[in-house]
């Protein structure tokens, strides 16, 4: 009989503290329902106590979702944790979740704390939780970096005080994955009434090893894995929740595991994750990348053709994807449109926003011959959806380059319902194209990043182009997707902008403390 391996899912809370990734309640409410769709067994919804915003998010989320545990997590203090429950009391399941350091370092230069008050502490935050819920998990912060002594110390404190689940958190991802899995085995074997609760294991990917020292716990004897969808995470991430899943179960006769991820949901959730926090994912990412299932070797290529398994150890139905990537052109009713949104499993709220999203597929249509599952996906980004909603609007644009000459843009787009012309000139054409709109916009504010990717193959694919930036402290990611990469550029600076105007609440996570 093989057993179970829950599957924590924290995008909405550590994968919102990656720079520009904040959501709003409604944004994370999709990702949510989503996540829910996906299996994932405890959805951790953000930190209560972080902003009144991530509160109504948490909560909001916890009135929705019924088939997964609803988790705030909470420092080990009062406030926290009484925020947490707050949080969490719709729920049809919820959980608190509560941490404090218990690594020298940061005991001495961050708690300014010794170890008998950290212990008192913990205690005390895990029995205030239980007045909200039975379902109570502890995180020992930075435990890569503690002594075993005190761990061992702490969390037979906390099981005694009545924590359902135990957390050994690889804060900083320092650990590899032998010494992992090996410190996982003696806190199990060493601490009294570990056969009581439920061991996990929360790794972040700072020496890129955040997978396979999850998967090292697992083999030592953790039965919860907490990670993130895409490996969202601040610095470099977290173990990627696509990762861990798809070794489980390919790897099944190594872990004899089960889950409750539906891995044909892993794409949809993937995307969403994506164009919602503006984070692409590099076409070579595992599983879920461009390039996870293409084969450019000749060699490779005829043994796929004469045997799906000498080079391919998953199918590409397995997550989601069509074997069958050519689904749509412009001849295509709008029938066969909803019948393809549905198997993508991409969700529309009403009927409104299908033929919204229709439309902007017959104008896609109309200057692409083929159409494919992701094309069809990127119709439905946040920034696609609520174009008709926003301060700038993205109109058209004309550009000139040669060899030899300055590139120049001009730019039409509204601003707050007023069209605007706007000419620039730069390096290139997407360095015109933002000179051109900052030429009237003056927004002051600071490029982190530009990033472009290919949202199918070929030369006639769309574009997606991300645009991180900075301005007062506040950092913002804005997307845009257009088979004439320039234009791509256009909206999805025009997309960063229109956050940086929001009044809408977006929660600034990275200042309220990690696990």
């Amino acid at each position: 009989m093989s057993e179970q391996l829950i599957i924590f899912d924290t995008t909405l809370r550590d994968g919102e503290q990656s720079p520009g990734a904040s959501m709003t309640k409604e944004e994370k409410i999709r990702i949510a329902k989503q996540l829910e769709k996906l299996g994932v067994d405890v959805i951790e919804a953000g930190f209560a106590a972080a902003s009144p915003g991530d509160f109504a998010a948490i909560k909001a989320i916890a009135e929705t979702v019924k088939n997964s545990t609803v988790c705030s997590l909470a420092r080990a203090n009062e406030n926290d944790v009484r925020k947490a429950g707050e949080a969490i009391s719709p729920a049809a399941r919820g959980r608190v979740h509560t941490f404090i350091a218990t690594s020298p370092i940061h005991m001495k230069n961050k708690l300014r704390m010794n170890e008998d008050q950290v212990v008192e502490a913990a205690v005390k935050a895990v029995k205030l939780a239980l007045e909200y819920t039975a379902d109570v998990e502890f995180s020992a912060e930075d435990a890569v970096r503690s002594e075993m002594d005190f761990l061992v110390r702490v969390f037979e404190a906390v099981i005694a005080a009545g924590a359902k689940t135990i957390n050994v958190p690889d804060t900083v991802g320092y650990s590899i994955p032998a010494l992992w899995g090996e410190r996982m085995r003696q806190l199990i074997e060493r601490v009294s009434g570990s056969n009581k609760v439920i061991w996990s294991t929360h790794c972040h990917n700072d020496l890129g090893m955040a997978v396979a020292n999850s998967l090292a716990a697992v083999m030592g004897g953790a039965r919860q894995v907490e990670c993130t969808i895409n490996g969202l995470g601040e610095r470099a991430g977290n173990a990627s929740l696509e990762e861990i899943v798809m070794a489980v179960k390919t790897r099944r006769d190594v872990f004899n595991l089960d889950t409750r991820i539906d891995t044909t949901q892993i794409m949809a959730t993937s995307k969403l994750v994506s164009t919602i926090t503006g984070y692409p994912v590099q076409p070579n990412k595992a599983v879920v990348g461009a390039n996870a299932f293409s084969h450019e070797s000749g060699i490779h290529q005829d043994g796929v053709l004469k045997h799906r398994e000498t080079y391919e150890i998953m199918r590409a139905e397995d997550i989601g994807l069509s074997t069958n990537k050519i689904v749509l052109g412009k001849l295509s009713g709008r029938n066969a449109f909803r019948q393809r949104v549905q198997e993508l499993g991409i969700p529309v709220e009403s009927e409104t926003e299908l033929n919204a999203a229709f439309a902007r597929f017959k104008d896609l249509a109309d200057r692409k011959s083929e159409i494919f599952d992701e094309d069809i996906q990127a119709l439905f980004s946040d920034e696609a959806m609520t174009h008709e909603k926003e301060f700038y609007q993205f109109i058209s644009l004309s550009q000139a380059s040669e060899t030899g000459e300055r590139p120049h843009s001009r730019v039409v787009f509204a601003e707050d319902g007023k069209e605007i012309v706007s000419e620039g000139q730069g390096n290139g054409p997407v360095d015109a194209t933002v000179h051109a709109i900052e030429a009237q916009v003056n927004s002051g504010a600071e490029l982190l990043l530009f990033s472009v990717n290919a949202i199918t193959t070929g030369t006639e694919s769309q574009g997606e182009v991300t645009m991180r930036l900075s301005k007062g402290g506040r950092i913002v990611n804005g997307t845009g997707a257009d088979p004439d990469i320039v234009v791509a550029s256009a909206k999805a600076y025009l997309s960063a902008l229109n956050k940086l105007h929001s009044k809408v609440e977006k929660i600034n996570p990275q200042a309220s403390g990690t696990v």
